[in-house]
């Protein structure tokens, strides 16, 4: 089976978060190469966020986002391993578009995607071109 690239978005538990932060990289990093992946990125995406409804007797939780890449019969595996986690409150899998994998990654690694940044090049105005023809 070809290897697609996964989003995932987990929720930790706020006190376990707060007493290692560093425990949350490593635990999502482990889960996914346990399980036979490649991380492409991972980053906290909020911290102490208030939920909408308790879970678990928690209010509020850290969101944690990454992208990795793994093979489709490796999923289920991965899941299990996920919810067997004690600190993790919820997680969310999504397969992504492949086309848009370089610029999702590229922003969660706190980069310009590619696309972008040859937009957002200066161009010359088009009143200056005119006159320099001239």
């Amino acid at each position: 089976m070809a290897s697609k690239v996964y989003e995932c978005m987990f929720i930790f538990s706020p006190n376990s978060f707060a007493r290692n932060p560093a425990g949350a990289a490593a635990t999502v990093d482990s889960l996914v190469a346990d399980n036979g992946g490649k991380m492409l990125a991972s980053r906290l995406w909020h911290d102490q966020y208030k939920m909408a409804y308790p879970i678990n007797g928690h209010r509020k939780g850290a969101y944690w986002l990454c992208y990795f890449e793994m093979e489709g019969d490796s999923q289920p595996k991965f899941n299990r391993a996920v919810k067997l986690t004690d600190q993790i409150l919820r997680h969310m899998v999504i397969s992504v578009d492949p086309r848009l994998v370089d610029s999702l990654v590229a922003v969660a690694k706190g980069e310009t995607p590619a696309a972008e940044a040859e937009e957002a090049t200066p161009e010359e105005p088009k009143e200056e071109a005119a006159a320099a023809a001239e």
